[in-house]
């Protein structure tokens, strides 16, 4: 792999370039809180609560730690196991903000089901609480190879958090915080994960039906990561919002999605995912200081957050903008002006992302830990250029012009249904696909009449989604002129393939072997809100013995050596395809 260094910036130099670049895509929150010292800025309400700052401290008795921010906000955290695993040690038992109570005072908040739930084998918590220097408090909750703080800082109403393991949580395989919130006191949260007013169950005790035949999940509240810095929900004089950091210590990459919010008669339940196994394409990775912060204001969206001071905390896994560098980049050539394009940066222990400007190419990744990583660059969410590049501490590494080689659209096709793009969007349904479940009313049947190159629509004649015991065979009718009878090559590209699903084709008389099954995650992913797994093209070299002057039928036939019920039989997300004269 080329590196195309130019060269590398460091000091003031690097910190300047990173910090300066006009027309850098890249928000706050692709750097990390140590790197980005964003402006002393809180969250809405703040200010408006600095009078009540000299009520700040930290206070005990046996069952609590109790922290007064002198912002309005008044927490506790138990500190004693209740013997339920809703109630353990190191939860949030309280959460006062103007005088309401926004914890469920049944169950706590806290990381997984309980920090006495994470190991296998493994129950012991230990909580400690300490004041540190006079306008901020640490508790520290250690559950086998995991620590979590929570922090307070005088006149802020927030709660930061850092999570830090140096093995998974082993128990559930994940790891999550989960804050929980009488449904009373925040009701208004996405729609598309609410479950208030459904009848029942339709897949596997998380996806849901309403009478109406509209469907509500969890999963169902899922944006890409790159396009959230918060999350939340809001009453009419309040709104509680997680802040998200760089999660550079996540397992998927910028467009990964997981469950955020979940809406019930109950409660309304706020999820910060760290870790996640669901539709996993990475492996977990470790020993990162995982930060976010509990936001409360007045409605608003959360402003920007200050972690600057986390520096003096003492907190493991905590690297300063010292340790830390970065990758800058003149531009990316071949790009197509109809697509948004991102770089990522990836190896085994951190992922990092960027948007490239989509005017001159530009794109920038500040704060990175030291170490080589795997950049690539992807049109939409499909990668199209890899290739190495090195990170040092205090550093920049700047890279000459990245020019795309690996897009299949530079290929002229005979034919082409949708656009290489790493999404299912442009298809029927596409738009549709992360916010309700397959059987929901409002999709469009899933079974199409027989595509005809030249007069079908990708948005009206063909299906995001293909199963094998739903819409099991896609039939595309072409043309080709006898002076047009050669050898072709199709390509059938997918997102993510369910069970072990994947196509093979029949062309006229002519059928093709079954391909190897490509590799994709392995829990369910068409159902649960996510198209998004390992971008896979599949080649099929056709002979030009299968081929006719006039009308040509092929087929597009669903196998697996799996099997499974309708929606949950083995399928595959559709990214194009298209039919290229073979070399």
């Amino acid at each position: 792999m080329e590196t195309n260094t130019l060269r590398v910036l460091t000091g003031a130099a690097a910190l300047s370039l990173l910090a300066g670049c006009g027309g850098s895509a890249s928000d706050s929150s692709t750097t990390t809180p140590a790197a980005r010292t964003l402006a002393t800025t809180t969250v809405a309400g703040a200010d408006a609560t600095t009078a009540n700052a000299a009520t700040f401290g930290l206070t005990q008795d046996a069952n609590f730690y109790t922290v007064d921010t002198g912002a309005g906000l008044v927490f506790k955290i138990r500190r004693t196991d209740n013997g339920v695993s809703t109630q353990s040690a190191g939860d949030i038992a309280s959460m006062m903000y103007n005088g309401v109570q926004y914890q469920d005072q049944s169950r706590g908040s806290q990381l997984n089901s309980g920090f006495d739930y994470l190991y296998n084998n493994v129950s012991a918590v230990a909580v400690t609480a300490t004041t540190v220097g006079a306008d901020t408090v640490k508790i520290t909750v250690q559950a086998g190879d995991l620590t979590h703080y929570y922090m307070a800082r005088r006149g802020d109403p927030n709660i930061y958090m850092g999570t830090y393991f140096t093995s998974e949580p082993s128990t559930l395989g994940l790891a999550r915080f989960i804050v929980r919130v009488p449904i009373a006191a925040l009701p208004n949260g996405p729609v598309p994960s609410d479950l208030r007013g459904t009848n029942g169950a339709i897949e596997s005790g998380d996806v849901f039906g309403l009478p109406n035949g509209e469907t509500r999940s969890k999963h169902y509240s899922n944006k890409r990561l790159k396009d959230w810095r918060y999350i939340g929900a809001t009453s009419a004089s309040a709104g509680l919002w997680i802040v998200r950091d760089n999660h550079e210590g996540g397992s998927g990459g910028p467009f990964y999605r997981s469950l955020l919010n979940q809406g019930t008669d109950t409660n309304q339940e706020i999820t910060y995912i760290i870790n996640y196994g669901e539709a996993q394409t990475e492996a977990f990775r470790p020993g990162i200081l995982n930060t976010y912060t509990m936001a409360f204001t007045n409605g608003a969206a959360p402003g920007a957050v200050d972690t600057s001071w986390f520096a003096g905390m003492g907190l493991l896994g905590y690297v300063p903008a010292t340790g830390r560098g970065g990758v800058a980049g003149v531009g990316i050539a071949n790009r197509d002006a109809n697509y948004p394009y991102t770089v990522g940066f990836a190896n085994a222990t951190a992922q990092y992302y960027a948007d490239v400007n989509p005017s001159t190419g530009y794109y920038s990744s500040a704060g990175m830990l030291p170490g080589t990583y795997t950049m690539t660059v992807y049109k939409n969410e499909l990668a199209v250029d890899t290739r190495s590049v090195t990170v040092n501490a205090g550093a920049v590494t700047t890279l000459n012009t990245v020019t795309i080689t690996g897009d299949p659209s530079s290929v002229a096709p005979k034919w082409r249904i949708g656009n290489w793009d790493g999404t299912p969007n442009e298809f029927i349904n596409g738009t549709k696909l992360t916010t309700m479940h397959p059987q929901d009313v409002r999709m469009a049947a899933w079974t199409v009449p027989d595509y005809v190159i030249g007069t079908s629509t990708p948005a009206t004649g063909f299906p995001a989604y293909q199963w094998k015991e739903v819409n099991g065979n896609l039939v595309i009718r072409f043309n080709l002129a006898q002076s047009e009878i050669r050898a072709y090559t199709l390509r059938a590209g997918i997102t993510v393939g369910f069970a072990g699903g994947r196509p093979k084709i029949a062309v006229n008389n002519w059928s093709s072997a079954i391909p190897a099954a490509p590799t994709q995650p392995k829990t369910r992913t068409l159902t649960v809100g996510t198209y998004r797994g390992n971008n896979t093209m599949l080649t099929f070299d056709i002979p030009a013995s299968a081929l006719v002057a006039g009308q040509n039928t092929l087929t597009l036939t669903a196998v697996s050596g799996s099997s499974g019920v309708k929606y949950l039989s083995p399928g595959y997300a559709w990214d194009a395809v298209d039919l290229v004269a073979t070399p």
